[in-house]
């Protein structure tokens, strides 16, 4: 029986839980040295307390770099056997974490699957899935319609969700105002811009940060910040847009921390090779720490459907620094 609620309040208080004794094995650390990480939010151990077949493992400071592994069905690719097949290759060959960004269709029974049978991370981006789970427009839904979404993912058992707290009203004038050569070209953080477009009002992930916290908190979910103003190429790399966004997800990840909620922190896109180690220390004192879940960068913009190795590039310079 748990007698705390997540895996850093366990931490604070203290506790070194089994997923942190099995961390600690793996990266060849004291049960000790975990557990002071997850206390201070410098490793996250991303495992819902009801994905009972994980094998865990810890994300962040001075642990290995973590493999994640982006699947799902689309309305292009429908098949889930496919896409389990590619999940098992995947944890075969050594993905720590596999992502489910399904767009299309039922996708409850997919995720539910990972859970029953995957023993790595799984993390899902519940924005995607809210207009398929309501089938209705973008504009009709509430932010009561997108937590409702966060807990179903909660509740069906993923470890961390990624959720594009940090762009706001201001962030609309912004981008107005300074005009990127690629504007958004987070898909998530897209759809969060075309409904605060739409409907007038704050990005709901944003304003009702707490009531998002409280779902996390229940069940143990990891927040991953995403970042929806990451550049979409090199020219719009480290601009004003992706810094004060930057700012913005260090504020809510202190937020988080004193829910006893894990964070992640989503970045930073495109990016010209010289500036990637400055954007890493910038993150690390910006968010005080926080595990870092380095999206590229992408080194170059003129490599089409060479995405693995200008990101191959990037993610070494980024593990390096």
């Amino acid at each position: 029986m748990r007698n705390y609620t997540t895996q850093m309040d366990a931490a604070k208080r203290g506790i070194i839980t089994p997923e942190m004794k099995a961390v600690a094995k793996k990266e060849y650390r004291s049960e000790e040295e975990i557990r002071d990480l997850v206390a201070k939010g410098q490793v996250a151990i991303c495992a819902n307390r009801l994905h009972t077949c994980i094998e865990p493992n810890g994300v962040g400071s001075m642990l290995r770099t973590k493999i994640n592994v982006n699947l799902g069905v689309s309305r292009d690719c429908k098949d889930y056997d496919i896409e389990m097949q590619k999940v098992m290759a995947a944890v075969d060959m050594g993905a720590e974490a596999i992502m489910d960004l399904s767009s299309h269709g039922n996708t409850q029974p997919f995720r539910k699957k990972l859970v029953s049978e995957c023993p790595a991370m799984i993390g899902t981006v519940p924005v995607y899935d809210s207009v398929i789970h309501y089938q209705r427009d973008l504009a009709t839904l509430t932010a009561k319609d997108f937590f409702d979404v966060v807990r179903l993912h909660a509740m069906d058992g993923v470890d961390f969700v990624t959720l594009h707290c940090g762009i706001t009203r201001k962030t609309i004038d912004q981008i107005k105002k300074h005009r990127r050569k690629m504007n958004i070209v987070s898909r998530g953080g897209s759809l969060v811009f075309a409904w605060m477009s739409m409907t007038g009002e704050e990005n709901p992930f944003y304003e009702y940060f707490d009531e998002i916290l409280d779902i996390c908190r229940e069940y143990d979910v990891t927040i991953s910040l995403g970042d929806a103003c990451r550049p979409g190429c090199l020219a719009d790399a480290s601009d004003v847009c992706q810094i004060e966004e930057l700012v913005r997800l260090g504020e809510l990840t202190k937020r988080a921390w004193e829910k006893d909620v894990q964070v992640m922190v989503e970045g930073p896109g495109h990016m010209p090779m010289d500036q990637i180690e400055a954007n890493m220390k910038l993150q690390q004192t910006i968010c005080m720490g926080a595990p870092f879940y380095v999206l590229g960068p992408l080194v170059t913009d003129i490599a089409p459907g060479y995405d693995h190795i200008t990101s191959a590039i990037g993610g070494a310079i980024a593990a390096a620094s």
